[in-house]
């Protein structure tokens, strides 16, 4: 919409609760949010509900839940269910137009249909004999029991519009079935409650998938025979999986849900800017916060190219997240896991965590108890006997380890590998200059004897 101001843009997000969200409904939600925060506007979310079949009151409240998770606020919410009235009246519009027409084929004849036009080397594309029927033929089919489905009639014209990301783009009217709008049973069918509810709700903005562009040439189209003017269009490239390929609707949307990566541990932060990084390839900072995100989204920037998603790329930005997180922030978290140790904790073992979770791995190694490992016992005994009097701080360990290489001979790798396995329990973790204050010599002098305390 040309002339839009800052304080009247709103985009939605328009998911149907037939099951949870996975990632490439995550990307279709962020961009939408960062689009209307960046542009000071509004988010709205949109339950596209109409299939009263599939459409459950769990699946919506997860997606509300999923959203709250990601920190994606909408500031308008809505349910198509609740909206039927003003789909009738858009569909009784479009019938007095003559634009909305009945069709009465069955799904089997449907089929009959397209396999004779492909083996002729046609497009399947519907023939429109419901046109040419009669009042009379419409009342013999009623009276066989048939109801129809309602079509949609296209103007065979090329459709254009000037996509936000791809540039000039037009949709062959002439090479599309008219769309059916409204089953057999009554029920509407995506389309024409997309198309009211992005008047009604004066939506400026569609940013979606690139699967969608000959959806919006449709409806563009429809958006006009209901007397108003469409919106701006947006299509960035689908997330692929990361084999490269489509991500599978069966397959890979509960392996990639979000309730499937929040149980996995992932912050959604990491989520967040991964996918906005995936979206906007040349984003530098690979954990930057959603308001930031914001700030610098360019919906200019989302490339045609495919999106590739790898659980590998979120699991190395979600440990770049830990590492930067202040103690402020993980300090609720850190208690509600029964590990709050204190800020000197958090600190020590932050640049090793790849999940918040660890954190709690790491506080049983400080307080125990820790099964040490001793493999040279001489060595462990002589290194208790120097450990310093405490209070000890970050230097102890350095003048730890210096008395215990003048009094053993030891240094490098056969100095620090066998204090690490005596003091932990295992050859790696956090700097142990930062762990051992934490542990504290009493602790310190048993694991060195061998003891588990």
């Amino acid at each position: 919409m040309s002339g839009t101001s800052p304080e009247n843009i709103t985009v939605r997000f328009a998911p149907s609760p037939t099951g949870r969200l996975h990632v490439g409904n995550a990307c279709a939600a962020l961009f939408n949010w960062l689009f209307a925060k960046k542009s000071g506007g509004r988010f709205m979310l949109r339950l596209d509900d109409t299939d009263d079949e599939r459409s459950t009151a769990a699946f919506a409240a997860a997606i509300e839940e999923d959203l709250r998770w990601l920190g994606l606020r909408p500031d308008i919410f809505a349910r198509q269910s609740d909206r039927l009235a003003a789909y009738e009246a858009a569909a009784g519009k479009l019938k007095a137009q003559g634009r909305l027409y009945p069709a009465y084929e069955t799904a089997a004849e449907l089929d009959r249909k397209r396999k004779r036009q492909m083996a002729r080397g046609l497009p399947p594309v519907y023939d429109r004999a419901a046109l040419a029927l009669t009042d009379e033929d419409r009342a013999k089919l009623e009276a066989e029991g048939r109801k129809p489905h309602w079509r949609f009639r296209l103007d065979q014209v090329h459709t254009a519009f000037d996509d936000l990301v791809r540039g000039h783009v037009e949709v062959d009217g002439a090479s599309l079935s008219d769309p059916v709008l409204i089953r057999e049973d009554g029920r509407f069918l995506y389309t024409l409650p997309s198309v009211v509810d992005d008047i009604d709700f004066r939506i400026t903005h569609v940013i979606r998938g690139s699967d969608h562009i000959t959806n919006t040439g449709v409806q563009v189209q429809l958006i006009r025979a209901l007397g108003a003017e469409p919106p701006a269009y947006a299509h960035y490239a689908l997330l692929n999986g990361p084999d490269g390929k489509p991500l599978s609707k069966r397959e890979d949307a509960e392996r990639f849900s979000l309730v499937a990566l929040r149980d996995a541990g992932y912050e959604p932060l990491a989520l967040d800017a991964l996918l906005a990084r995936l979206g906007m390839p040349d984003t530098a900072d690979a954990c930057m916060p959603l308001e930031a995100l914001a700030e610098a989204f360019d919906i200019a920037r989302l490339g045609r190219a495919d999106i590739r998603f790898d659980p590998a790329d979120l699991a190395r930005v979600n440990a770049a997240c830990l590492h930067l997180m202040l103690y402020a922030d993980a300090k609720p978290r850190l208690a509600a896991l029964g590990c709050d140790l204190g800020e000197d904790f958090w600190n020590a073992v932050r640049p090793n965590l790849a999940l918040f979770a660890e954190a709690a791995d790491w506080a049983r190694i400080v307080e125990g108890p820790v099964t040490p490992v001793i493999e040279d016992k001489a060595f462990a005994e002589a290194a208790a006997a120097a450990l310093p009097p405490e209070p000890w701080d970050e230097a102890t360990w350095g003048l730890w380890t210096g008395a215990v290489k003048q009094a053993t001979g030891a240094k490098g790798k056969a100095l620090f590998m066998p204090l690490r396995l005596a003091l932990t329990g295992l050859p790696h973790g956090p700097e142990l200059k930062n762990l051992l204050p934490l542990i504290g010599r009493k602790r310190a002098g048993a694991r060195l004897h061998g003891l588990t305390d």
